[in-house]
């Protein structure tokens, strides 16, 4: 029959591969210190998991490839909720580039580029990147400066808006251009 003894006893081991507690138990001696910076020296990880337990905080093993290996006494708990509230703080603060995808042809004619290049305007200048792309259909793969040449002929369309990130190039079937909105746009 198992033993069911609470968490903290058990020891356990979390998704991020920490070692807690009683896993640290494996270990014969760490450097063992405490949140605050008060270090205990090399002790055993026996002593240093009574030291934690007598404090009501987890032995945490930060180094386990340092000689001796390093374990810290802290909430653990409280660790990671400020590690994943630092987190989502960074993740708000960066800015999403959102990417639309402009297709064509070589065959297109010039009402349909007029069409697509309008909707591409709009995306530009509300702060999106524009991935032009041509798509080049059995034969036209012979000649895949006809690709080139389509994007050419769209590029004086964009470019008082845009920027170009790359010359048009053949990746596949298709001749990619990649456009961002110009940086006096934006703001």
């Amino acid at each position: 029959m198992k033993d069911r003894r609470n968490d903290k006893d058990r020891g356990r081991r979390k998704k991020d591969q920490t070692i807690l507690n009683s896993d640290v138990l494996r270990i014969d001696e760490v450097r063992c210190m405490e949140e605050d910076g008060t270090q205990h020296g090399i002790i055993s990880s026996r002593e240093a998991l009574e030291i934690a337990e007598s404090k009501g905080l987890d032995l945490v093993l930060i180094a386990p490839d340092a000689k001796p290996p390093v374990a810290k006494i802290m909430d653990y708990g409280k660790f990671k909720y400020q590690a994943e509230k630092k987190k989502k703080e960074a993740k708000k603060k960066q800015k999403k580039i959102e990417v639309k995808e402009i297709k064509l042809s070589v065959k297109i004619a010039d009402n349909d580029i007029n069409y697509k290049v309008k909707h591409a305007r709009e995306f530009l200048e509300s702060g999106k990147h524009v991935k032009f792309r041509v798509f080049l259909r059995g034969r036209e793969m012979q000649n895949p400066q006809a690709g080139v040449e389509v994007l050419n002929r769209v590029w004086p369309m964009v470019e008082d808006i845009a920027t170009k990130e790359h010359e048009p190039k053949f990746e596949g079937r298709y001749v990619n251009m990649y456009t961002v909105p110009k940086k006096d746009k934006e703001k």
